[in-house]
């Protein structure tokens, strides 16, 4: 069984939004931050956080819209993408890595977290500032999810994280869709050659026959085979650098 519970976390004097979801039972387990998409704070966050919490992690999701739309919520579908990109360029890297850096400090002060045992997992944008967040302190993993804007300019205007390679401590792992229309072969190749270069613990998978978002549960008819390969390796990068 999971317990889960909405509230909000301090963030320099302003009210970010957060869903927390973990095990029913005592003890103590490890964490995981959930980064949102462009759709912001939806069902689908809900279900991925839930997940984390029924394999034995205490996942914690992060409304980092808050700033301009502490309710922000988008519509799967190409207009709600629309309305997703135009507030995603209001984010801006030393924001998200505040955000983060909150939650990780809430999650070490909660009795059911195994203090300092805490990773990121984001999605599609979210995806994007999960990679930015593996530079952070006190962060042990960071799973990136067809995270676009890794390469290329953040829609802030502010250059690829990918530029910050250098400074990532965290092992990545990194997954993307073959059939990806915002992700690019070339900036696939490009990641992996930079965290080649300066010698980054990374693992990349790459499912062919796949596009964006392939995790959600609403394209289980089309990536089923695909979405439980990439659970499982998450699972399992989990247990190798939280557990």
């Amino acid at each position: 069984m999971i317990v889960s519970s909405q509230f909000s976390i301090d963030v320099g004097g302003g009210a970010m939004p957060a869903y927390l979801s973990r095990p029913a039972g005592g003890g103590t387990y490890p964490a995981v931050i959930v980064l949102e998409g462009l759709y912001g704070f939806d069902d689908e966050l809900k279900r991925i956080t839930d997940l984390l919490a029924s394999t034995g992690y205490v996942g914690l999701a992060i409304n980092y819209f808050y700033r301009t739309d502490p309710d922000f919520r988008a519509p799967f579908s190409p207009e709600g993408r629309a309305v997703g990109v135009a507030a995603s360029s209001t984010i801006r890297k030393d924001q998200i890595r505040a955000d983060v850096s909150a939650a990780r400090d809430w999650l070490n002060d909660q009795v059911f977290v195994t203090s300092g045992h805490v990773g990121s997992w984001g999605f599609g944008f979210g995806g994007t500032l999960a990679f930015v967040t593996a530079t952070l302190p006190g962060l042990l993993a960071a799973v990136v999810f067809y995270g676009q804007s890794i390469g290329e300019a953040m829609p802030s205007g502010e250059p690829p994280p990918i530029d910050q390679a250098k400074e990532i401590h965290a092992p990545l792992l990194l997954v993307f869709g073959g059939e990806d229309e915002l992700i690019k072969p070339a900036e696939i190749d490009s990641i992996s050659s930079t965290l080649t270069k300066y010698n980054k613990k990374f693992q990349m998978q790459l499912y062919p026959s796949v596009g964006h978002s392939f995790f959600r549960a609403t394209m289980a008819s089309v990536a089923a085979h695909e979405a439980a390969d990439a659970w499982d390796l998450v699972q399992a990068f989990f247990r190798r650098n939280l557990d």
